[in-house]
């Protein structure tokens, strides 16, 4: 029992996946910097929780602690934070209530999509997409941006946040098209690329 106990336990205690989890953690701590007006640590905040972004899977290739927790987990945690983020903006008035809109249209049809496929023929793996990847990319772009222009007003900063906007615009609609496609294009293909598709 007690083995058991710790099989079911040992995905918790992976660098990577504790890394994926303060990530996480984060969130709540970035809301009230941001509702607070305190920008300069809500901006270094967002960038630690990049930097554990970047570090959880190299360290799980390095270490050798792919699981498939953790592949559950990574773009869990990604969508917890940008989307909170996404919301928090949009009711400061920083982000366009559009952008967000799209943004949240765009995972909710996904999730939508990839759990009735999972309980229509079980498929359970939803590998990211390069235009999913792209889309979150923007997004975390679009959200520094975001943050470092309430610190300063240097214009290509400026040029820089409405970039980051279109391009999250274009690509989750790019994304979520593309993931549609895939979806009919491969109907009961044991794989389907998109809900990791941060």
């Amino acid at each position: 029992m007690a083995d058991v106990a710790t099989t079911r336990l040992s995905p918790f205690r992976t660098l990577p996946n504790l890394l994926t989890l303060l990530r996480i953690c984060l969130a709540p701590f970035l809301v009230a910097t941001i509702l607070d007006g305190n920008y300069a640590l809500s901006f270094g905040l967002f960038v630690a929780a990049g930097l554990t972004d970047a570090l959880d899977g190299t360290l799980a290739r390095v270490l050798r602690q792919r699981s498939m927790f953790g592949q559950y987990l990574d773009p869990v945690a990604d969508k917890a934070l940008l989307s909170t983020l996404f919301l928090v903006l949009m009711h400061q008035g920083l982000i366009p209530v559009r952008v967000t809109v799209m943004v949240f249209g765009r995972d909710v049809g996904i999730l939508l999509v990839a759990a009735i496929l999972h309980a229509a023929i079980g498929r359970k793996e939803f590998k990211p997409s390069i235009f999913g990847k792209a889309n979150t990319a923007a997004q975390v772009a679009a959200v520094a941006a975001v943050l470092l222009h309430q610190l300063t007003k240097i214009q290509w900063v400026e040029e820089f946040r409405l970039l980051a906007l279109d391009a999250t615009m274009v690509l989750t609609v790019v994304s979520g098209l593309h993931y549609a496609w895939l979806v009919s294009r491969r109907g009961g293909a044991p794989q389907a690329n998109g809900l990791g598709a941060k």
